[in-house]
């Protein structure tokens, strides 16, 4: 199974949602739980520490020289049988059609898989978002995301909407006394 969070704005809390459910999804399953990182955030908010070597990134960018296999390699191992996929430091784009080898690989792993699409989605988070067998749109509660959300390329088959008391600016904050 694979599931994907993503949004249509940054700092929805995608790498949030799905840190927490991949983390719900550990007590469940003896296999482990693979969460993808196609985000940027997840070993920080997961408490790993940052990996140096190479991630998702470097892995979409290199094309067919570096065969599908070589996924697993670049796997972290988290508490509890989590085990992340980091997203790498490259800023290259994709090579071509590396996105969809991606999404299939990751809906066909035999392990419940989460992954962090990130806001957009965009090349690799595209794909995996529209691969994926739940694909969880997170929003907050806000006219801009909501507007975005009309025109996102991917149709979720669900919305995660979070809202946080005290985090959004009111009258009072921005108003001079």
């Amino acid at each position: 199974m694979l599931i994907a969070c993503w949004s249509v704005k940054g700092g929805s809390g995608t790498t949030v949602v799905s840190v927490a459910l991949a983390a719900v999804l550990t007590r469940s399953s003896p296999a482990g739980v693979l969460l993808a990182d196609l985000g940027g955030d997840v070993p920080a908010v997961a408490g790993l520490p940052e990996p140096s070597g190479p991630g998702l990134a470097e892995w979409l960018a290199s094309g067919d020289t570096v065969p599908a296999d070589a996924l697993s390699r670049l796997e972290l191992s988290g508490p509890g049988g989590l085990s992340v996929l980091a997203s790498g430091a490259s800023p290259v784009p994709a090579a071509p059609g590396r996105a969809e080898v991606l999404a299939a690989l990751l809906a066909s792993d035999p392990r419940p898989v989460v992954a962090d699409c990130g806001c957009g989605p965009q090349d690799a988070g595209l794909a995996v978002a529209a691969a994926a067998s739940v694909s969880l749109l997170v929003l907050r509660p806000c006219y801009l995301s909501l507007r975005r959300a009309l025109q996102a390329p991917v149709r979720p088959s669900g919305v995660i909407l979070v809202s946080e008391p005290g985090r959004a600016l009111g009258r009072d904050d921005v108003t001079c006394p």
